[in-house]
């Protein structure tokens, strides 16, 4: 997938593998153009970056939820996670990138994918909760 931001862009390898609903969820969501436009409403330094909230507070998303895919992957630098709320099976279209080791989140959430170019523009989005000038998604699609 390609993750295109305000600095730069962002290569995302996919794992149907390991959580096949959660990867068509976010194909779909790209394609339809869901995220463009997006913030990354809440990004902690030396923890992880999160965007795909509508309405850019981290309170809303897509009209489907998904259930819980936990894998082995861990949650290391560069990973790709479903953001959630309390309940394991409320995945929609709230996504985090990890900026560094969360393994304590492993088996929590749902990894879906990896940074596998770009992550130095990951690391240049704007900090915060929210951030005061938050970093926007330009698009986001399959790559070609």
């Amino acid at each position: 997938m390609i993750l295109e931001l305000e600095n730069g862009t962002v290569t995302i390898e996919t794992y149907p593998e390991q959580a096949p609903q959660h990867v068509a969820q976010i194909e779909e969501l790209a394609e339809s153009g869901f995220y463009d436009g997006l913030v990354f409403h809440r990004v902690i330094d030396g923890f992880m970056a999160q965007a795909g909230c509508p309405h850019g507070t981290g309170t809303g998303g897509a009209d489907k939820n998904i259930p819980a895919e936990f894998n082995d992957v861990s949650h290391q630098r560069g990973i790709c996670s479903m953001a959630r709320a309390q309940d394991p099976n409320s995945a929609s279209s709230q996504f985090f990138i990890c900026l560094d080791d969360a393994s304590f989140l492993d088996k929590q959430y749902t990894v879906w994918g990896k940074v596998v170019e770009g992550m130095e523009h990951v690391d240049a989005i704007n900090k915060g909760e929210p951030p005061a000038n938050p970093t926007k998604i330009k698009s986001f699609r399959k790559a070609s």
